[in-house]
């Protein structure tokens, strides 16, 4: 099957682009803005939340080793799905939790992984259904920034390694650091 594409927003990229960045059958994931009008926004005028994107990740994977349905229960799993228009620190419209479905198929999934993950919250999940919308790839700088300059990073060092806590605690077998090395 040909790999696929899912938009998320859950919050600073940085943190939700670590997570997936390690699932079994990601390809790539790459940080960005969607769903907003300015044209070409930039970091900046993102974080200013004037523009109306949201801070998004976008993951290419196979659905031969891990479906769309899966993708999103990680998702839930990660975040916290019942702030609206905020993760943790991070407030504004820019930091919400959204899905931008990709196709009508990708949708009834969205809506379906929404009634699954609800039960057992003590509060209703705000995560949004949001048309699918240009996408515009984050600056450089933003790729990969766990990898690079979040491990020296404050504010990435509070947030990431408790996500990917949560991640291998619930779907090690999905981890890339869980899967045998090659020798």
């Amino acid at each position: 099957m040909a790999d696929q594409v899912a938009v998320l927003a859950g919050g600073c990229f940085w943190c939700t682009e670590a997570v997936f960045l390690d699932l079994v059958g990601v390809k790539k994931v790459e940080s960005g803005y969607t769903g907003g009008s300015t044209v070409n926004p930039t970091y900046k005028q993102v974080c200013g939340g004037d523009t109306g994107h949201a801070e998004a990740i976008r993951v290419t994977f196979d659905p031969d080793q891990l479906s769309y349905a899966d993708l999103l229960d990680i998702f839930f799993a990660t975040h916290d799905p019942t702030q609206l228009n905020r993760q943790g620190n991070d407030i504004g419209t820019q930091y919400r939790s959204a899905i931008f479905p990709q196709d009508e198929g990708q949708e009834a999934e969205a809506r379906a992984a929404i009634t699954r993950n609800q039960e057992g919250l003590d509060q209703p999940i705000v995560t949004t259904i949001e048309p699918k919308a240009e996408w515009y790839p984050a600056e450089d700088y933003h790729q990969d920034y766990w990898a690079g300059e979040g491990q020296s990073n404050p504010y990435c060092l509070a947030v990431i390694p408790p996500k990917l806590q949560k991640l291998r605690k619930s779907f090690l077998s999905r981890t890339k650091s869980a899967a045998p090395q090659p020798s």
